[in-house]
């Protein structure tokens, strides 16, 4: 079975990966016969696996930066940043892409071009903060609703509670695998509401064979330093909605708008735009991703093949229509002292979180109500804060013995 898995997502990957075709053949290559012997020159290890640190960075990223220094161009404007929103944007079957200078932002922007400054929008109780300050910087309040085993949001607490005053659901794709996007679509439809995705996890993933950003109004996306491409910072969105996008660029380009002059300033905007130089590492980050999350998808089939025994480790729920994804985290919960298990495994050299220490809405932020909020019950989120871990994409970039590797010592930090 696992042999057939990985022969699937590899093919898959293959066959849709098409704005990273040019390059991911020869990363493929690279990371098979070549990077043992060079790439120390870029990449650290870890103190018990061969795999590699995080980032990563090789020859193309340095040939792509040379090229902004040897230009005149080295802000928002040079050719390497269309190029990069053409590309990502096609990669994730969208038609168009707005790159800013991280994911709070280009969240913050969607949510002005959709003109939600009141009312409230729906967010799962588990993210990261952002994505509750940017509905609270835009003047709506965020409304945390509950998790399911699939550590995204139950469309059922959703569903419970959407009122007159929703204006929004955020979708975060939390770990790599989407939301139920069938049931969070067929919501916002009923609601005549905006279903927007968080997917600053979810570089490839899909739902049914559609990627991350393209079933949504749009996607928004990190480059932040842990992500599975990365410029240190940046972020883009993605949508086939030409006119929304427009709106979200003249927000990002300080009020100009598309075919317009230079000192044409159309509405009350702000300079979020992406330099060129994370532009040039992340084409050449985009190239070797297809690879990456392929490699991914096989560790994680062997991690938890080899742990499918131990009743005390339960792993993500991943739903069949959303078995192609980052595999940004492994993440689960522990039947037992979690805290002894994260201890037991860190201290054999592998690279593990205790997940959050808190919810969303139990930040101090909310908590204290300095930003309003509502909270509806969230019994799952509460649990897994006090059970959950997870463990970095980084540790599933090695071989097939560095997976096995992992799973025996999970398996030893359990007893």
């Amino acid at each position: 079975m696992l042999a057939d898995e990985n022969e699937r997502v590899c093919q898959d990957i293959k066959c849709h990966g098409e704005a990273a075709s040019g390059h991911a053949h020869h990363e493929l290559v690279f990371f098979k016969f070549i990077a043992p012997l060079i790439v120390h020159a870029h990449v650290f290890y870890s103190s018990y696996m061969s795999i590699p640190g995080w980032p990563i960075s090789g020859q193309r990223e340095r040939e792509l930066i040379e090229q902004v220094f040897e230009s005149d161009r080295w802000g928002g404007f040079h050719p390497f940043i269309p190029k990069f929103e053409a590309d990502f944007a096609a990669f994730q079957h969208c038609r168009f892409g707005v790159a800013a200078m991280n994911g709070t932002v280009t969240l913050e922007a969607l949510l002005e071009a959709l003109d939600i400054r009141q009312g409230e929008v729906i967010v799962p109780a588990i993210s990261f903060i952002s994505t509750a300050t940017a509905v609270s910087r835009l003047g709506a309040t965020p409304v945390f609703v509950d998790i399911d085993e699939s550590f995204n949001m139950d469309p059922e607490r959703v569903r419970a509670a959407i009122t007159p005053e929703t204006r929004a659901i955020i979708g975060v794709h939390f770990g790599g695998p989407m939301a139920d996007m069938d049931a969070l679509m067929q919501l916002a439809s009923e609601e005549n509401i905006f279903l927007i995705e968080d997917a600053a996890h979810a570089h490839g993933s899909e739902w049914k064979g559609r990627r991350a950003g393209s079933l949504g109004c749009a996607g928004s996306f990190s480059f932040q330093n842990g992500k599975v491409m990365t410029a240190g910072e940046g972020g883009i969105l993605v949508s086939n909605d030409e006119h929304l996008m427009d709106a979200a660029r003249e927000i990002v380009n300080q009020g100009r708008r598309k075919g317009q002059g230079w000192f044409a300033h159309y509405s009350l905007g702000t300079n979020y735009r992406m330099t060129a130089f994370q532009a040039a590492v992340l084409i050449a980050q985009l190239e070797r991703l297809p690879e990456q999350n392929c490699r991914r998808a096989r560790n994680t089939s062997i991690v938890r093949e080899e742990l499918a025994d131990c009743p005390a480790l339960r792993f993500q729920r991943v739903p069949a229509e959303a078995r192609t994804h980052t595999n940004y985290l492994l993440t689960g919960w522990i039947d037992g002292d979690r805290d002894r298990f994260h201890r037991n495994l860190t201290a054999a050299g592998f690279p593990c979180t205790p997940f959050y220490p808190h919810t969303l809405y139990n930040n101090p932020l909310y908590r204290d109500g300095t930003a309003p909020c509502r909270v509806t019950a969230c019994p799952v989120a509460e649990a897994r804060i006090a059970d959950g871990f997870w463990i970095p994409h980084r540790a599933l970039l090695g071989d097939e013995d560095d997976a096995r590797s992992l799973a025996r010592a999970m398996r030893e930090a359990l007893r």
